[in-house]
């Protein structure tokens, strides 16, 4: 048996970095400005502690850009880095100096958001420049040192120039890359990136207006001065203490999130937890649409203050990705490129912990200003009903503050609604019978009907409201939903006043075979003969509850393994037995005439229930104007 050791060839290296290793090559600032936040947030800690004797000061972190030498200078003013520690960290691929830091100061440098962790990010600098070049002084008493490399496994140390404390990375841009020697686009990159890391970026200067001074006229133009061009903002919201922040200063944060959207959001949810896992971030509730598909990828995951992503699938529960705002956290694992997650025990409890804190959130305001909540509703329930569809826990805890609308304006919870339709609306098995409507304009005549027999009828227009209630009908015991159109009311709701028909049985086998020769190959519709009151419609057109209820639940993702795109369209044709109408269409001698009436009467019946369209309706016109005439 043989054994050894694999050996990595070292001139492979640099070619497989700049094709394989991250996957967009822009992110090399990114990883350049996290080393150069690394180094000043080490010194702060070894200062805090003692152990690094020099002032800590203001550090800041700058960006130069040199057009015409092609270089862009990425410059730090922080722990530095001996001759000796080049050679480690930088001569090393993958010896991870922020690992090391970490490993040596366990106990205490835990909470310094040092972001390093796979030694790699110092090469994302061969993706964009031909020759890279470092100039680095320690804040120990030692000589600087200067390395460069030009993308081959060769380097140059030697002593430095530099006088000041820090690091000096400078990238001389390659030929295919100089789009990073433009302003615009390194600031594009800071503000996707960098806006919010822990320590003051600078990139240009900027010009500042002062206040005029005593004495000055009013034609007086104002003195300026010109300014460091801070980019980013060191301290944002989600790093503060829920109790230090104003509302006020949650709706700012979240204009800086998102510049360009001009609405204001709903309310807010503060994370902020360190055991058993460390996160923070603010979740916001805009107004959202029905769409779902459009809300998503609008949560920004940090990690340190270091953008990572806008994908947080697999982190945050699908239903809720439809929210903005940031969640940051150390404890969410990533690969190499820091752009993919990879989904793990601490995953799964920080995803159940924002499911619990959001839905936490909703009750309360829902208890404490019933009202506000109410008026918000139709902004918010996407999510609810999306979350009580595919979240069980989600599911318990909404059972408590979901609401349930009516046709006129007034809302329920599910246990109110219950309460209030239990005695007049039950069938013959004694399940209450949920009445709703899904819009109230096509559906008008059938609410006005539902309405005038002392129904509720509830308005449930969401594109998932199909989904849902298959789970409500099997998590609420003795409960069924039927759309107010599905079914004429007398056969869904038990009547103690049943109607007794005007005809006589033979007449009702008599009528029903008019019917059906004149619907000849209508064979879409079943006719149903019922006694009903004598002002009721003589033709009224319903659709079984769940032929169509699992046709919409297809449209929405669901039901295909049904085949339920084969099945063919079924509607039901009440016939109203003791309308004076259908006893005339009875009685009616003329052949021609009868088969007039019976076509008038279903097409009026289908053009209430949206059904008439096309050659049919403009046939169905100019029969009603040959009557008219």
């Amino acid at each position: 048996m043989a054994k050894g050791k694999i050996n990595v060839s070292v001139e492979n290296i640099f070619p497989l970095i700049k094709k394989f290793l991250y996957s967009d090559h822009e992110i090399f600032l990114r990883e350049l400005i996290s080393n150069a936040t690394d180094a000043t947030l080490k010194l702060k800690h070894l200062t805090s502690i003692g152990e690094a004797k020099v002032e800590y000061g203001n550090p800041m972190i700058e960006i130069k850009v040199d057009k015409e030498g092609k270089k862009l200078h990425i410059i730090d003013q922080g722990i530095g880095m001996t001759e000796e520690e080049v050679k480690n960290y930088i001569n090393q691929v993958a010896f991870s100096g922020a690992e090391e830091f970490l490993n040596k100061y366990e106990d205490g440098a835990k909470d310094t958001g040092i972001i390093g962790h796979f030694g790699l990010g110092f090469y994302s600098a061969f993706m964009v420049a031909d020759k890279v070049e470092i100039i680095t002084k320690s804040y120990k008493d030692e000589p600087a040192a200067h390395w460069s490399c030009d993308g081959s496994p060769n380097f140059t140390l030697k002593k430095g120039k530099k006088e000041d404390r820090g690091s000096e990375i400078i990238l001389h841009i390659a030929d295919d890359s100089t789009e990073f020697l433009e302003d615009n686009r390194i600031n594009e990159l800071l503000n996707k990136y960098n806006k919010f890391m822990p320590i003051p970026i600078k990139f240009g200067m900027k010009t500042e207006t002062l206040p005029k001074p005593e004495g000055a006229k009013e034609e007086d133009a104002a003195p300026t001065q010109e300014v460091d061009n801070i980019v980013n903002n060191p301290n944002p919201a989600w790093t503060k203490q829920p109790a230090d922040l104003k509302d006020e200063d949650y709706k700012g944060f979240y204009r800086e999130l998102y510049p360009m959207q001009f609405e204001e959001p709903l309310f807010h949810i503060h994370l902020n937890v360190d055991y058993p896992f460390n996160l923070t971030g603010i979740l916001y509730f805009p107004k959202l649409t029905q769409d779902l598909n459009q809300q998503k990828d609008r949560i920004q995951l940090y990690q340190n203050q270091v953008f990572v992503t806008d994908n947080v699938e697999g982190i945050v529960p699908e239903f809720l990705t439809m929210l903005r705002g940031v969640i940051d956290s150390p404890d969410i694992p990533l690969n190499v490129s820091r752009s993919y997650l990879q989904a793990d025990g601490a995953v799964k409890k920080i995803s159940s912990y924002i499911t619990r804190k959001v839905a936490d959130k909703l009750n309360s305001l829902f208890k404490n200003n019933r009202e506000e909540f109410e008026a918000k509703w139709n902004d918010i329930k996407i999510v609810i009903e999306y979350g009580m569809l595919s979240e069980d826990k989600f599911f318990e805890k909404a059972d408590k503050f979901a609401l349930y609308p009516a046709v006129d304006g007034s809302f329920y919870t599910f246990e109110e609604l219950q309460e209030k339709i239990k005695d007049a609306q039950t069938d013959k098995d004694d399940k209450l019978v949920v009445l709703y409507a899904s819009d109230k304009e096509a559906q008008h005549s059938y609410i006005e009907a539902a309405k005038a027999k002392g129904y509720e009828v509830l308005l449930m227009d969401s594109p998932i409201i199909g989904h849902l209630m298959q789970k409500l009908e099997t998590s609420k015991e003795k409960t069924s939903f039927a759309r107010v159109d599905a079914d004429h009311l007398d056969n869904l709701i038990k009547k103690e006043d049943t109607q007794i028909s005007k005809l006589s049985d033979e007449e009702k086998e008599k009528l029903k075979a008019d019917l059906e020769k004149v619907f000849g190959e209508k064979s879409s519709y079943t006719v149903q003969l019922e006694a009903m009151d004598s002002d009721a419609s003589p033709f009224i057109i319903t659709e079984p509850e769940f032929m169509r209820r699992m046709k919409e639940m297809q449209q929405t993702g669901g039901g295909g393994m049904f085949g339920i795109g084969n099945m063919p369209e079924m509607y039901n044709v009440v016939v109203n037995t003791n309308h004076e109408l259908v006893g005339e269409i009875l009685n009616t001698k003329t052949v021609k005439k009868k088969e007039r009436l019976i076509n008038q009467s279903l097409d009026l019946a289908r053009l209430s229930k949206g059904l008439l369209k096309g050659e049919e309706l403009t046939n169905f016109i100019k029969r009603s104007y040959e009557m008219v005439k």
